[in-house]
C-alpha cells in the first residue's frame, strides 16, 4: 500500500508542466468531471491539489466522491471551488497527472445563466454539442437557449446531444446553453452548460485586457537577485492577425534596449471559448539600483487599440549578512526529456514547503538562472549570495562521471573556504558511501544526511513532518520558520 501511495503522490515531474483545465458550473447543480485517461487498465486517484487529501470512492451520504476517471459533485456547493488533481497510474508504473480547476457560480436574480459557464465550440460549421453531457449517464436535455432565449426556430435541428444550425451566418454567433436533467440513485439534478459559437467566417477582436500585472503594482525585489515579470493579456476570439504583448522599460521597448540583463520570452494559447491570449515574461538576470527608479510597462495591442500596465520595483528589507538566498539547491539534472521525481521534488515540493510555508528563499538552477547569463559565472555568484548549499544525493548524482560545475564550486566553498554550510538530502537509499567523492564522504562523516523515506510521501505538504523539521534545523533562522518550528 505504501508503495502505491509513493507512486500516486509523487508521480512525476509531468504534473509541473501540465496545463490546468477549468470547469465552471452552477451552484446547486450536478457536476461530473473526467480525468483524461489513456488506458482502460490504468488506475485513477483524485485528490485536493492544495492539501494532497485523497477524495475517496462514494460512501453513505457523501456529496463529493470519485469513481474511476470521474469526480462527482452531487450537488455542487460554493465551497467546492478550488483545484483538484487526478493521477493516472499505468500498468508499467508510469504516472500522468492533470490539474482541474473547479469554479462554482451562484444563481443571480434576473440573470438566466452566469457568463462563466462556457465551453469552447467543437466546430464553426453549425454543430453545437451539449458540453460534458457524455459524463452523465442517461441524461435528458430539456431545453436549449441562445443568449438566454429559448430556441424555437425551424433552422435549428435538435438531436439527442447536440443542435445543428442550417447554413450558419454571423448573426448566429452567440452563447448557446443546454439545460438537462440527470438522475442518480433516484435523485434528480439539473445541469446547465454553455458553448460560445463563432461561425467559421472570421476571428473576432476584443478590447485588449491585461490580466496581470495590475497597473501601479509595486514589486519587492533584492539587489543582485534575478527577477521575472510576467504579463498576460486577452486579445480576442480565435487567432488574431495583430497580437502583441511586450515590455517597455522607461518607454523603451526591451527588444531595443541596450541592457543585456533584460530578456523577453513570449508564448500564446487559446483558452475556453476560443479566447486568444498572449503571455510575455521579462527576465532580469540581476536587479540593479537604477531599476528601482525605472517604470516597467507591459503593452498589449491588437487591431482595435492598445492598453498598458506599469509596475515599479521596491527594495525588500535586506538581512545584515549581504546574502540574498537562504539556500542554493544542487540536484542531478536529467539528460533527457524524461520527467522524474527529483525534478518534481525540487520544483514543486521544496518551494511549497521551504518558500511558501517557511518563508525561505531558494536559488534553483533552471528557475533562477536565465538564458543569456554566463552559466558558470551566474552559478558562482548565486552560491556566494546563499547562506546554505542543499545537495540532493541520488544514485544518478553519485554515478555521474563528470560532476556538475555547481557541485564542484559548492564543495570548494564548503571545504576550502569553509564559509558555507552544506545540507545533504539522501533522496534514495545510498547504502555504502564508498562511491562518493571524498569531499562528500567527509561532510557525511561530520554531520550525516537527512533521509527522505517512503512515509514522507503520505503528507509531503506538512512542514512539521520529521523530514522537514530536520531540514529546517540545518537552515538559517527566519522569523516565519522560527514561528513555525515553535508552533510545531
Amino acid at each position: 500500500m505504501m508503495g502505491h501511495v509513493l507512486l500516486v503522490f509523487l508521480s512525476t515531474f509531468l504534473s509541473v508542466s501540465m496545463t490546468s483545465e477549468t470547469f465552471d458550473a452552477m451552484e446547486g447543480e450536478a457536476l461530473v468531471i473526467k480525468c483524461p485517461r489513456w488506458s482502460s487498465s490504468a488506475k485513477v486517484t483524485w485528490y485536493h491539489t492544495d492539501t494532497y487529501k485523497i477524495i475517496p470512492a462514494e460512501e453513505e451520504g457523501s456529496r463529493i466522491f470519485s469513481l474511476k476517471q470521474f469526480l462527482w459533485f452531487l450537488p455542487t456547493s460554493r465551497e467546492d471551488s478550488g483545484n483538484y488533481t487526478c493521477v493516472t497510474l499505468f500498468s508499467n508504473n508510469r504516472t500522468k497527472s492533470y490539474n482541474m480547476s473547479v469554479q462554482l457560480h451562484p444563481h443571480k436574480q434576473g440573470v438566466c445563466f452566469p457568463s462563466q459557464i462556457r465551453y469552447p465550440n467543437d466546430t464553426g460549421r453549425g454543430k453545437i454539442v451539449c458540453p460534458t453531457i457524455d459524463n452523465y449517464k442517461n441524461a435528458t436535455i430539456i431545453q436549449w437557449y441562445k443568449d438566454c432565449k429559448p430556441l424555437q426556430e425551424e433552422r435549428y435541428y435538435k438531436r439527442e446531444k447536440y443542435i445543428f444550425i442550417n447554413n450558419p451566418v454571423k448573426e448566429d454567433d452567440g452563447y448557446y446553453t443546454c439545460q438537462f436533467i440527470y438522475t442518480y440513485k433516484g435523485n434528480v439534478f439539473n445541469v446547465s452548460a454553455t458553448r460560445i459559437f463563432v461561425s467559421e467566417a472570421k476571428h473576432s477582436p476584443l478590447p485588449p485586457q491585461i490580466l496581470f500585472p495590475k497597473d501601479k503594482d509595486v514589486i519587492e525585489v533584492e539587489l543582485g537577485a534575478a527577477l521575472s515579470l510576467k504579463c498576460q493579456a486577452r486579445l480576442g476570439i480565435k487567432v488574431q492577425p495583430i497580437a502583441v504583448v511586450t515590455w517597455d522599460v522607461d518607454n523603451i521597448p526591451v527588444k531595443n534596449s541596450e541592457f543585456s540583463r533584460f530578456h523577453e520570452k513570449t508564448h500564446f494559447y487559446q483558452g475556453r471559448e476560443q479566447e486568444y491570449y498572449r503571455e510575455t515574461t521579462l527576465h532580469i538576470t540581476e536587479v540593479k539600483k537604477e531599476d528601482l527608479q525605472a517604470n516597467f510597462t507591459c503593452v498589449a495591442m491588437n487591431e482595435m487599440h492598445n492598453t498598458r500596465a506599469t509596475v515599479t520595483l521596491q527594495l525588500k528589507a535586506q538581512p545584515e549578512d549581504g546574502k540574498i538566498y537562504d539556500a542554493y539547491v544542487i540536484y542531478p539534472r536529467s539528460q533527457t526529456n524524461e520527467a522524474n521525481f527529483v525534478e518534481y521534488f525540487v520544483y514543486q515540493i521544496m518551494p511549497d514547503i521551504l518558500e511558501n510555508k517557511c518563508g525561505y528563499k531558494l536559488c534553483i538552477y533552471g528557475r533562477d538562472i536565465y538564458p543569456g547569463e554566463d552559466t558558470a559565472s551566474a552559478i558562482e555568484k548565486r552560491m556566494q549570495k546563499s547562506r546554505r548549499l542543499i545537495i540532493l544525493l541520488t544514485h544518478q548524482l553519485i554515478n555521474c562521471k563528470e560532476p556538475a560545475y555547481d557541485q564542484h564550486i559548492a564543495l570548494y566553498n564548503a571545504l576550502i573556504q569553509n564559509d558555507t554550510k552544506v545540507i545533504l538530502l539522501e533522496m534514495e537509499t545510498i547504502g555504502t558511501y564508498d562511491k562518493l567523492q571524498e569531499s562528500l564522504r567527509f561532510i557525511i562523516k561530520r554531520q550525516g544526511t537527512v533521509k527522505w523515506k517512503e512515509q514522507h510521501t503520505v503528507h509531503p505538504q506538512s512542514s512539521n513532518s520529521k523530514f522537514w523539521k530536520q531540514v529546517r534545523y540545518h537552515m538559517p533562522l527566519t522569523l516565519k520558520s522560527s514561528y513555525s518550528a515553535n508552533a510545531g
